[in-house]
């Protein structure tokens, strides 16, 4: 989940990688996948499809007891908004999602009001808790 990612975690990233346009999309999944290499697009296992991944700098270390690195992936389900826009996701995300404006390397990044579905809640606004807007 996107809220257990640790940001020291993410420390050793140089850069992220797009495989399709964030513009239009609400929210992606993100999750940290402990892979065999620093770099290049990663084996894909889930439903759905990828839509980016981190690289790692050159230094960054490996598990010593693994081998492995751990690397960010971001992905869809096919029932996630963008697939199936008055589905289960039509206002709310699941909990590993955040808005793909938000991510930067070493940034987790987070929920905002597109991400949530739109609008806020009425009760959202009487309490004057606000999202951020990416």
């Amino acid at each position: 989940m996107s809220a257990l990612i640790d940001p020291a975690q993410l420390a050793g990233e140089e850069c992220l990688v797009w495989l399709e346009s964030i513009g239009d999309l609400d929210y992606v999944r993100q999750s940290l996948d402990r892979l065999p290499t620093r770099a290049g697009r990663p084996a894909y296992h889930r439903d759905g499809r990828m839509v980016g991944y981190a690289v790692l700098q050159p230094h960054a270390r490996s598990s010593r007891t693994s081998g492995t690195f751990l690397r960010r992936v971001f992905w869809l389900l096919p029932h996630d908004r963008d697939g199936m826009p008055d589905g289960l996701y039509h206002s709310g995300a699941p909990s590993e999602a955040v808005d793909p404006r938000t991510v930067a390397p070493g940034i987790k990044g987070y929920k905002t009001e597109r991400s949530e579905g739109g609008p806020p809640s009425h009760a959202m606004r009487e309490l004057g808790i606000t999202l951020p807007q990416a």
